[in-house]
């Protein structure tokens, strides 16, 4: 079985507004503790501490995730508990900046909480501060989970039947061996998602260990959407790379889409080797 990790190619009575209904764009998965969110191209965790919010309980806190004294710590009036904000960035490739976004927040017990927001390209404070008051209030539905072992997916609001033999790498980023992979996140604009592809292609490019050969624009049917894509060739010959050598293929073909479907503003990132099972006519792996 070929088992690989292709991350980087790669919702109450909760009353929010009709302009970002968070809850209609998100997913969650716990897994040990930790839970991880998916949102507008997101990817989130928020993690409990024991730890005390005061000097000597947040000093473990902030070391645990390399939160130096140095750096700023400004609180958020828009967080409904007492709390600290920090931010910092990190250049991912020559036109991408990765955001890191942490709220260290009280949680009723004096206990801490950390909700850790990243992603490339724009933030929407809005919607962070939106979906820490909704974790520390403890109002995220179960409808919003996923469970860890799948045989089926909600793709923005359709039901994808997939066996036994597909897991989740990342949140939203299914695997399914020798049949395809794809990742994908909802946004609260079109725009959004156009600029997550785009990043996601940026990051595909800088990555060591392949090479982009081909890119083209291609008319596609995605989701019944008539739309078009951007299709990129990423080669791995005569490279020495251990994605490549876990799969057996010599290189990805990689689709990159991002359009309205039944209302919802999707991102799509569909990829599959050489070596997978491919439809004679469709020239595509089942997933």
């Amino acid at each position: 079985m070929k088992i690989i990790n292709l991350f980087f190619i790669i919702t109450s009575t909760f009353c929010f507004s009709q302009e970002n209904n968070i809850l209609e764009r998100l997913s969650a998965l716990n897994n040990n503790g930790k839970i991880w969110y998916n949102i507008d191209g997101y990817s989130v965790t928020s993690e409990n501490f024991k730890n005390t919010f005061d000097e000597k309980g947040l000093k473990k806190v902030f070391k645990k995730h390399n939160i130096s004294d140095s750096e700023t710590k400004v609180k958020d009036s828009q967080i409904k508990f007492n709390n600290l904000f920090v931010t910092k960035q990190q250049k991912i490739s020559e036109n991408n900046l990765q955001i890191n976004n942490y709220y260290f927040v009280e949680n009723p017990d004096k206990t801490t909480t950390v909700v850790w927001f990243i992603k490339n390209g724009k933030t929407d404070k809005e919607t962070e501060e939106k979906l820490v008051n909704a974790i520390i209030e403890n109002k995220i539905p179960e409808t919003n989970f996923v469970p860890m072992k799948i045989t089926s997916i909600d793709f923005a609001g359709r039901k994808i039947e997939l066996g036994n033999s597909c897991y989740w790498t990342f949140l939203n980023t299914v695997q399914c061996p020798y049949l395809g992979e794809m990742n994908w996140s909802v946004h609260k604009t079109l725009e959004d998602a156009k600029e997550a592809i785009e990043n996601q292609l940026n990051v595909t490019k800088s990555r060591k260990g392949g090479k982009v050969t081909s890119e083209e624009i291609v008319n596609i049917d995605f989701e019944g959407v008539p739309t078009k894509s951007k299709k990129v060739i990423y080669d791995f010959t005569g490279v020495t790379s251990a994605l490549a050598g876990m799969s057996g293929g010599k290189f990805l073909t990689i689709y990159y889409v991002a359009e309205n479907v039944r209302n919802k503003n999707v991102s799509c990132v569909m990829s599959f080797w050489n070596n997978d099972q491919i439809n004679p006519d469709t020239k595509l792996p089942p997933l």
